[in-house]
């Protein structure tokens, strides 16, 4: 039996559109998970063709993830999780690596793609002594959000804002900027903003390319920034170490495994002052 999602499952909202590549689950597809469609694996080739090392990008954005929220629960005592931009469910999602620090940790997922609504439940399954939710929400609509986030979590709380590989769908970098920070605004000091997001600046022919198959095939569109440009994301803020850098190199345990090679996705984590 095939393990591939169907379009006609009556589980699936009928706005799912499997005809066109999704950017959640060509992502998907490059962790290693299943819920994605031929038309995702055919455009994740292609990616592949065109920009070796698209996978290494995905996997190595995600292990960021878990190291950041790591940090933000054992070392800065977060307890309180603000995910926009959830993706799929793979492993090591925010609340996993949250409540084995700390079990009653409260975590809310925002994301607009139906098809996570569907696995939203993987999503919930929360130590019984914290909790999760799950808001179907666009970035662009931060009221939304914040309004949903505060029936889960106490906004007067230090709270870590993530937004992870999210931001490069909105190309007027204004409006970016004004999202993040009305967001970040609604947040008591003592919060953080953990972001990540790609760009263009190891290898740029390929991004260049990359960004013109989109285009062709009428696919999603992302747009991609400098480091400078994403730094300007922390503009006010307090960057923890080692400040804003490839997403490969960001609290990596350099002892063990060595200094990886730079992708082309950066980040940071920076405290609200």
């Amino acid at each position: 039996m095939s393990d591939e999602p169907s379009q006609t499952d009556p589980a699936l909202p009928s706005k799912i559109d499997a005809t066109q590549p999704h950017q959640a689950r060509v992502w998907n597809y490059w962790l290693g998970g299943k819920d994605n469609y031929p038309v995702d694996r055919e455009h994740a080739e292609q990616l592949r063709q065109i920009y070796p090392g698209m996978e290494d990008i995905a996997r190595h954005a995600r292990a960021f993830l878990g190291r950041a929220v790591r940090y933000l629960a054992e070392e800065a005592g977060i307890r309180q999780f603000l995910d926009i931009g959830t993706g799929l469910p793979t492993v090591d999602n925010t609340h996993e690596v949250a409540q084995r620090v700390d079990p009653a940790c409260r975590i809310v997922y925002v994301d607009n793609d139906p098809l996570v609504l569907v696995h939203a439940q993987a999503l919930l399954t929360s130590d019984p002594r914290g909790t999760c939710d799950y808001i179907e929400a666009d970035v662009r609509d931060p009221d939304t959000i914040l309004d949903y986030a505060a029936k889960t979590l106490d906004l007067n709380q230090p709270t870590a804002l993530m937004m992870l590989g999210v931001m490069g769908t909105i190309f007027d970098d204004d409006q970016a900027h004004a999202l993040t920070r009305q967001l970040l605004d609604a947040l008591p000091s003592g919060s953080y903003l953990v972001f990540e997001d790609g760009t263009n600046t190891i290898k740029p022919d390929a991004a260049a390319e990359a960004g013109r198959l989109h285009d062709e095939e009428q696919s999603y569109s992302y747009r991609l920034r400098t480091p400078e440009e994403i730094a300007h994301f922390f503009d006010g803020l307090e960057l923890v170490d080692p400040g804003v850098v490839s997403v490969s190199r960001w609290r990596v345990e350099a002892a063990v495994f060595g200094v990886p090679d730079e992708v082309d996705a950066f980040c940071a984590v920076a405290r609200k002052p």
